[in-house]
């Protein structure tokens, strides 16, 4: 069977191992090469298989795994994919979604050894999301589906073995969180009131894409009460409000934040006249908390703000982002009036989009 990781160069290792599968479960843990939960064992024909659905053979270099460096092959990629569950027609997906985060922008490596415990959050647009059943819907990031649970999964385990960010390694999160073990969603397109991310961002209608950020966390906000479009805004921003979030600190890096909106919500701020643009621009000039209650605190650096912050002043406001820009705005969620923001940690600047290759 291959091996999760392999030579500098070229084709995986290839390992005999009993025809077990606990046994096999058992050696890979030992080893190190999974994430805790039983694996597939990565078999020559399935891996076969998985290449089977990629553009590139076994042999081709995406890049470097940071922070060890280790060369990322479509037949390492595939290995990994495998042992995380995918079926094959995942793997374009998969692939997309390690091209994104190979991105110099992404800076995977210190996005790995933080101990602020940042995880790659993919979101998947396009006519693959329907095509592979990905879910947008209820639970979206809670697993609970195979697409989503799994293509996360791979993303993780390519990150795990292949750059070493496992614990025990270069993995130094503090406590981290259940999305260092996977968090894949698509966005609901169906259920947006506008159009869809990939579109605003500059893609065609017709394109599957993945955008992937480093976030910290799912921070849920929830509004059932406020009926009006303007209402629920002011909730979200409130809730965005939130002392000890370390993405006030450093605003100078131009570093991004997702928020989901759940589907009523969206619908609601939509009816009241607010587009894509307008709720981005809303929550930057709502989102702030005072210079007060950052100088000091968390991981404040007097360098980690852009100039234009009066850091004299305590009652100056600072941004959750540097941009409006930065804000990335989705519709995700099932029925319920529960929305969510995720911040992205301090490295990652910004999203990293990539076409899904047929």
């Amino acid at each position: 069977m291959s091996a999760p990781a392999g030579p500098a160069e070229g084709r995986a290792r290839r390992h005999e191992v009993p025809a077990d599968v606990a046994a096999v479960n058992e050696l890979f843990d030992q080893r190190g090469w999974t994430d805790g939960l039983p694996v597939i064992p990565p078999t020559e024909d399935l891996v076969a298989a998985m290449l089977a659905c990629s553009p590139y053979p076994a042999s081709h270099v995406l890049g470097r795994m940071q922070p060890l460096n280790g060369t990322v092959t479509a037949e390492k990629v595939a290995t990994n994919a495998v042992m995380a569950g995918c079926r094959p027609e995942y793997f374009a997906v998969v692939l997309a979604a390690v091209k994104a985060v190979l991105q110099p922008q992404f800076h995977v490596g210190s996005t790995a050894c933080t101990t602020g415990g940042a995880a790659p959050a993919i979101v998947v647009n396009g006519p693959i999301a329907r095509q592979l059943g990905i879910n947008s819907g209820t639970a979206c990031f809670g697993g609970n589906v195979r697409p989503n649970a799994t293509i996360g999964r791979a993303l993780r385990l390519v990150m795990r073995n292949l750059g070493g960010a496992k614990p025990g390694g270069m993995e130094k999160s503090t406590q981290a969180w259940p999305g260092k073990m996977s968090l894949c969603f698509a966005e609901s397109e169906e259920r947006s009131p506008w159009e869809p991310l990939h579109v605003e961002r500059g893609y065609p209608a017709d394109a599957s894409t993945v955008t992937v950020v480093a976030v910290r966390g799912i921070y849920p906000v929830t509004e059932g009460a406020q009926e009006t479009g303007l209402g629920i805004l002011q909730t979200l921003a409130g809730g965005m409000r939130v002392v000890g979030a370390a993405i006030y600190t450093q605003v100078a890096n131009g570093i991004p934040v997702i928020v989901a909106l759940c589907p009523e919500h969206a619908t609601e701020i939509a009816r009241a006249g607010f587009s894509r643009r307008d709720v981005r621009h809303y929550l930057h000039e709502h989102a702030r908390l005072p210079v007060r209650d950052v100088v000091g605190r968390g991981l404040y650096a007097s360098n980690e703000w852009p100039v234009w912050i009066d850091r004299d002043d305590p009652r100056a406001t600072v941004p959750v982002v540097s941009s409006a820009d930065d804000i990335i705005l989705v519709v995700a969620g099932g029925d319920g009036r529960h929305s969510a923001w995720l911040p992205a940690w301090n490295v990652c600047r910004g999203a990293v989009e990539r076409v899904v290759e047929p």
